[in-house]
């Protein structure tokens, strides 16, 4: 019988010191009836906690490892780095470097800055759009997550989600009102509040494919809308693509769907496992940033060398064959899984594009929010309870996507399919 002994004992000394006795809120297990695991190591596709237990896992720090834990090649050259210094807060080769290898993969990114996460960037995008167009308000849609900062708590998915926080409070009234918020996936909603507010729109922030309230890829149509909007009313269309970057497509879903934004918001893959995020997009855009322009954004820790090492690497890597591989390894799992749960009884929806995957428990369709919330959350709960002590570890949250790695091997899908199959024949319905 697994245990978590030693992470529950964990936890209670952890709730004296930190609120929730976490660093991030959904970490807390609050909304699978646990306490948190605590994490000693992870290696290629798996996590051992302190009591021992081992994990294939699929959570992979929410993103970023898409080698896996701990590459070795990753491992090696931080290692190397790291006997240099840690940080020095001057320019280095290797922001330059990673810098083309981003514009490689995103060409859209003329210019970009450096962070160090993507709440950063988002913000950070958010103000260089206010301030190129000189205009106030922003739109963002119900349900999708673009960090913590104070403009974009609004209706927001992911943590703000399973907590059931709508506006999160120390957010004042007036910065709100500053946030238009619409249903994803809805071009009626968002082509009148166009007609009406158009001229006062600074910018669209979207998630292309949408990783926060669970994994709901955005209609092709819905994207061309946004696009012919936003130009024709002189707004700027950020495209969030921290968690869809090098994951819903090796170019992103910019490149999956043939639709250019005009800024670009990217994190987790681009650090390789370390704090790291960036903007970018038009050069005429771009220069508007300090030095250059007026809208100000610094960072004493932004191109950090660490970072930007772990990304070289990373990037480095990654190519064609390795993400069809892990597309089809996705491709099997998840049409296994709907076998077996429509087999059950189970209602079960489920999709994955590249490396993300996702499923809810209800019938479909899942298009937004409002869809995402028919979910059957109680359910959620047991299936996670029974397959967290059968050795597979997912998001304790219906509102999270899932990733796969280059090392989750086709062993490891069959595990899985196992382990939710039995999950969907004795976890009580």
């Amino acid at each position: 019988m697994t245990s978590f002994e030693n992470s529950i004992a964990a936890y209670k000394e952890a709730v004296k010191l930190m609120p929730g006795g976490v660093n991030s809120p959904v970490r807390a297990y609050k909304n699978v009836d646990m306490d948190p695991i605590f994490i000693e190591r992870g290696k290629n596709q798996n996590l051992y906690d302190i009591d021992g237990n081992s994990y294939i896992d699929y959570v992979l720090s929410w993103g970023p490892l898409i080698l896996g834990h701990a590459d070795d090649t990753v491992i090696a050259a931080l290692k190397d780095t790291i006997d240099k210094g840690t940080s020095f807060g001057a320019p280095t080769l290797l922001e330059t470097k990673i810098a083309k290898l981003v514009q490689k993969f995103v060409p859209s990114m003329e210019m970009m800055r450096m962070v160090s996460s993507g709440t950063e960037a988002t913000m950070s995008a958010v103000r260089l759009a206010r301030g190129y167009t000189k205009r106030d308000k922003i739109v963002k849609f119900i349900g999708c997550y673009h960090g913590h900062s104070d403009s974009l708590l609004v209706d927001a998915g992911s943590g703000m989600a399973t907590f059931d926080i709508n506006t999160s409070p120390g957010v004042p009234k007036n910065v709100a009102l500053e946030t238009y918020t619409v249903p994803y996936n809805d071009e009626a909603a968002i082509t009148d509040l166009f007609k009406r507010h158009g001229d006062e729109i600074a910018g669209v922030i979207v998630e292309p494919v949408a990783g926060n309230m669970g994994f709901v890829p955005g209609h092709e149509s819905f994207l061309k809308t946004l696009r012919k909007l936003t130009e024709d009313y002189g707004s700027v269309l950020i495209f969030d693509e921290v968690m869809s970057g090098f994951r819903c497509d090796m170019k992103g879903a910019q490149h999956l769907y043939g639709i250019t934004p005009d800024l670009t918001t990217l994190g987790k893959v681009i650090g390789g496992g370390l704090p790291v995020g960036t903007f970018g997009g038009k050069r005429e855009i771009m220069k508007n940033i300090t030095p250059d322009g007026k809208v100000y954004h610094a960072g004493t820790l932004s191109g950090n060398p660490l970072a930007m090492m772990a990304g070289i690497k990373t990037l480095e890597q990654l190519n064609e064959e390795k993400y069809a591989d892990m597309s089809a390894k996705l491709d099997r799992l998840c049409t296994a899984l709907k076998a077996a749960a429509d087999k059950n009884g189970v209602p079960f929806t489920i999709r994955h594009r590249g490396t993300m995957w996702g499923y809810f428990f209800n019938n479909g369709p899942v298009e937004n929010f409002d869809d995402v919330q028919k979910s059957d959350k109680e359910y959620f709960t047991r299936f996670f309870q029974y397959v967290i002590k059968r050795g597979i570890y997912l998001a304790p949250s219906p509102y999270e996507t899932s990733f796969i790695s280059t090392k989750h091997t086709d062993a490891d899908i069959d595990k899985t399919i196992e382990v939710f199959s039995d999950a969907f024949a004795n976890v009580q319905k």
